[in-house]
């Protein structure tokens, strides 16, 4: 992965071109993967920590990808799994600050869709956090065993308040 999907351009991890046989120009929360398995470098670590600020921090959580195209698994949705992911990569580099930002943005956008609506949900639109659900190209589901678990761990580890109906 080092070798292969450090983007050095872009200061990101991406998927590798094998047609062009260079990493691909596209940046995608996938990219806080080798920092959640621990084979980053410091320096690729800090660079991706600030492309997460820049570019994929919203008021509700992290994009999934800086692409809109309406499709379930591009901006404007965030996914349980993914902020996971990321919330401890960053941790093992001891970006605790930024974590606890992405945390807490993304508890608080569950607690309140909960607070509306009695569900959990498989996806969220972290940009418009006024909004119940994420979009895509069906319906949204209800209760995802990954949000409820990645929602509990984090109100567990930062004391974030629980959701109520």
């Amino acid at each position: 992965m080092l070798r292969y999907c450090w983007n050095a351009q872009a200061n990101w991890f991406t998927d590798y071109d094998l047609a062009a046989q260079q990493p691909a120009a596209i940046r995608t929360l996938a990219g806080v993967f080798p920092l959640f398995v621990r084979i980053a470098t410091p320096r690729q670590a800090r660079a991706v920590a600030a492309g997460l600020q820049r570019d994929f921090l919203k008021d509700g959580g992290l994009l999934t990808t800086l692409n809109s195209s309406g499709e379930q698994w591009d901006a404007p949705n965030g996914w349980a799994p993914l902020q996971y992911v990321a919330i401890e990569g960053l941790d093992h580099y001891r970006q605790r600050e930024l974590a606890r930002t992405i945390a807490t943005r993304w508890v608080a956008l569950n607690v309140r869709v909960f607070g509306q609506t009695g569900k959990l949900l498989e996806k969220y639109n972290v940009v418009n956090t006024n909004l119940e659900a994420g979009g895509g190209e069906y319906p949204t589901q209800d209760g995802f065993g990954w949000t409820n678990g990645v929602l509990l761990t984090l109100m567990n580890r930062y004391r974030l308040p629980e959701p109520r109906p």
